[in-house]
């Protein structure tokens, strides 16, 4: 057994001799390999040097707190004069601009701008048929379903500005002072009491 293996190894090397000779022994052989270490080299130095990043768009001043309607969210679905992208979730609203290219126009997630991402997030549906145009109380879905929107909730938390709140059909919007981030511990709870 010990005798095959070293034939095998003795078989490879030998073969590996005569293919270096066989590559270097020829002058036609030795101008092809530099041809071809030279164009690997041009590929592997074009790849380094990348295009200029493109131009950014100037950051959008933080907006500042309010409470939205529907038809009001729908005003920033990127195409706007300012082109500021806002995204509810769970009854929260999110400014999602610096995502732009995810959810602006054509946008992977366009679907969601301007409007209430909720349904779509919890079914993981990127169709128009998973977004409702009137208030959507979430109220058929499903534990899990939940969870998922609640999982999203804390994820558009941690990586966006918190604007305001989704106002349900009759409710009035409240007012928020500068420092304030977010709604109550209070009204979290009343919120999630009306979204279980």
């Amino acid at each position: 057994m010990a005798e095959e293996a070293a034939n095998s190894e003795a078989g490879t090397g030998g073969i590996m001799s005569r293919f270096v000779s066989e590559l270097v022994g020829s002058p036609l052989n030795i101008a092809l390999l530099g041809i071809c270490a030279f164009l690997l080299y041009k590929i592997v130095s074009s790849n380094r040097k990348s295009a200029p990043p493109p131009p950014q768009e100037p950051e959008l001043p933080r907006m500042k707190k309010r409470d939205f309607t529907l038809e009001q969210l729908r005003e920033y679905d990127g195409k706007g004069q300012d082109g500021r992208v806002l995204v509810s979730v769970n009854t929260k609203v999110f400014d999602v601009t610096r995502g732009k290219r995810f959810y602006g126009p054509g946008g992977p997630y366009a679907v969601f701008a301007g409007r209430d991402a909720s349904r779509g997030l919890a079914l993981f549906s990127l169709t128009e048929e998973a977004i409702k145009d009137e208030f959507d109380d979430l109220s058929d879905l499903t534990t899990m379903q939940m969870e998922s929107v609640r999982e999203w909730e804390m994820q558009f938390t941690e990586k966006y500005d918190f604007i305001g709140r989704l106002l349900r059909p009759g409710e009035e919007p409240r007012d928020y002072t500068d420092t304030e981030d977010e709604p109550s511990s209070e009204e979290k709870k009343e919120t999630d009491k009306k979204t279980d």
